[in-house]
């Protein structure tokens, strides 16, 4: 069983940065992908950004691409989301997500993630 916890979340004027933070335990963290999720007030949740097991292949949502990065240290059991240029339009409750053991490969869809953190809210101010 995977715990994955955020931090790093907060309020931020636009244009700002943030820098998200998700440790995990309880299972191994280096063979299995991670990923970023976000859900707004009253829309569905959405894909943000995947890394690989190693860290050498990530993709991005579209609307951030460019101004989000997604990192990990395996030596750490941690993943990282890097956000800059942050948009009002931002503003969500982010949840990192794991997939399961030796599913190292990046995806977009969430139903393909074993285990989700309890999110940290990002609220971003115009």
């Amino acid at each position: 069983q995977v715990q994955l916890v955020e931090s790093g979340g907060g309020l931020v004027q636009a244009g700002g940065s943030l820098r998200l933070s998700c440790a995990a335990s309880g299972g191994t963290f280096s063979n299995r992908a991670m990923g970023w999720f976000r859900q707004a007030p009253g829309k569905e949740r959405e894909f943000v950004a995947t890394i690989n097991e190693s860290g050498g292949t990530t993709s991005y949502a579209d609307s951030v691409k460019g101004r989000f990065t997604i990192s990990r240290d395996n030596a750490k059991n941690t993943v990282y989301l890097q956000m800059n240029s942050l948009k009002p339009m931002d503003t969500a409750v982010y949840y990192c997500a794991a997939r399961w053991a030796y599913y190292g490969d990046t995806s977009y869809s969430d139903v393909e993630y074993r285990y989700w953190g309890q999110g940290t809210q990002v609220t971003v101010s115009s």
